[in-house]
């Protein structure tokens, strides 16, 4: 989440007259996050969260996210699909950006789960993707392996301007993880590629909202828990694993989907691959984003660490 465009409270109360939603109390923009611009709205009614789709979030996949929403919501996930307006509209559009005025669930975020709080997401994962098994819709990942080079080369030897070496280091690991990737071996489904613990809602240990699905796609499943447990088992730094948050994310998914010897020799690389596709896409925020932008920015290198845990090969290459 983040601010890039600004809405007026007139246009907003303007806005929110399409809804039988009450009139507009107040509204505060939401720091949080790199992707759109998020506001948390407050009517007569209730609370909602007003989201702007940026340029990350291309609108011709708008469909495919509320379609994705409603098929979890349907089957009792705990996410939260966008409201209709009074014509059956979910899709609109607002300074120029389109637009969703979404359900707001309640809970919060944890910067420093507990085990018990990890099995519960890990739980929430493979109760997501079981959902998901009969969604008909695909999409490509759009921060898919074939799209780490492109980026990296973009970003270019700016990269020596985030620390010095960044851009050997990360070319080095790109080669070694892309060329192990193992796409025919494992199960492609649709996938959310985006579970950090920032899009999980929590109430106590409980989980009582999973968000954000505007990188969710068709890709390995096995892969999905690899990027929630490179999100969640380590420090903000990425220099120090935390076994126990590790082991109880596996072991609350493994509840439903148990990992065979051929997914547990591929979670390194898969892991790995998602050290580098977050380590990528944060690089080029860090040298994009708006100096105005409400935003809060968030360091590669954390991710870079993180590699030399599941590729020690890779440790003399990472900082």
């Amino acid at each position: 989440m983040a601010v890039y465009t600004p809405v007026s409270a007139e246009v907003l109360a303007e806005f929110l007259a399409r809804y039988d939603v009450g009139e507009l109390v107040s509204a505060k923009g939401i720091a949080e996050g790199v992707e759109n611009t998020n506001y948390l709205v407050d009517t007569t009614t209730g609370r909602f969260i007003l989201t702007l789709y940026e340029k990350r979030v291309d609108g011709g996949d708008l469909p495919y996210f509320m379609a994705l929403l409603d098929h979890l919501a349907a089957r009792g996930n705990p996410v939260p699909p966008a409201i209709k307006d009074r014509s059956g509209t979910a899709i609109q559009t607002l300074e120029g950006r389109p637009a969703c005025l979404i359900k707001f669930l309640s809970g919060v975020s944890v910067s420093h789960p507990t085990s018990a709080q990890a099995r519960a997401a890990g739980v929430a994962m493979a109760d997501m993707h079981a959902a998901l098994a009969d969604f008909p819709e695909t999409r490509a990942n759009s921060m898919g392996v074939e799209t780490w080079s492109p980026l990296f080369e973009r970003c270019g030897r700016s990269l020596d301007t985030i620390a010095p070496g960044l851009y050997d280091d990360l070319g080095f690991a790109i080669d070694r993880v892309v060329g192990a990737w193992p796409q025919a071996m494992l199960d492609t489904v649709t996938i959310h590629a985006d579970l950090f613990p920032d899009n999980v809602l929590m109430r106590g240990d409980a989980v009582s909202g999973l968000i954000d699905f505007y990188f969710a796609c068709t890709d390995l499943r096995v892969y999905d828990l690899a990027i929630m447990h490179s999100a969640w088992a380590f420090d903000a730094t990425g220099a120090h694993y935390d076994a126990a948050i590790g082991d109880a994310l596996t072991a609350g998914y493994e509840q439903r989907f148990p990992l065979s010897s051929v997914e547990q020799a591929a979670f390194p690389t898969l892991a790995s691959g998602a050290c580098v596709r977050f380590a990528l896409s944060r690089a080029w925020d860090w040298l994009n984003t708006p100096a105005d932008a409400l935003v809060t920015r968030k360091d590669p290198l954390a991710y870079v660490r993180r590699l030399s845990h599941y590729a020690p090969e890779l440790a003399k290459r990472t900082r």
